[in-house]
């Protein structure tokens, strides 16, 4: 039984993939603080010296002078500042994701139709792999 599992897991690439996690889960984390501690602080600084972390709306009508201090209280928030920082990260991730995809994905070679047969065959094909049907070169 276990040498069936070793076999699952080397052979259907789970340790791929669990690698590709943890290091997903790596990367989310130094985009998150890469967003927190490097990005914000300047943008709240040009918006007038706002910490986008400690802003919120308070649900439970008392007065606090941080979000730390309403949620030490057990104050219902909204705490949407640190909404934008998730967003934010959110969105950086998602280009470098984007990033990567179009780099290994490669698009497919153009294709046309067989006009004898009309299966799809590549557009450089001077034979159709069907019909068999010679074809001339297009360009």
């Amino acid at each position: 039984m276990w040498s069936e599992f070793r076999t699952f897991l080397v052979k259907t690439n789970v340790l791929t993939l669990a690698i590709a996690f943890i290091l997903g889960i790596a990367f989310a984390a130094v985009v998150g603080s890469l967003v927190k501690d490097v990005i914000m602080p300047p943008v709240g600084m040009l918006l007038g010296r706002v910490d986008f972390s400690n802003l919120y709306i308070n649900l439970s009508g008392g007065t606090y002078q941080s979000l730390a201090e309403a949620q030490k209280a057990g104050a219902a928030t909204i705490n949407y500042g640190i909404f934008i920082n998730t967003v934010i990260a959110f969105i950086i991730v998602a280009f470098v994701v984007f990033l990567i995809a179009k780099a290994l994905i490669k698009p497919a070679p153009p294709e046309r139709e067989c006009p004898y047969c009309a299966m799809t065959i590549p557009k450089a094909a001077t034979r159709c792999p069907q019909c068999t049907s010679q074809l001339g070169v297009t360009a």
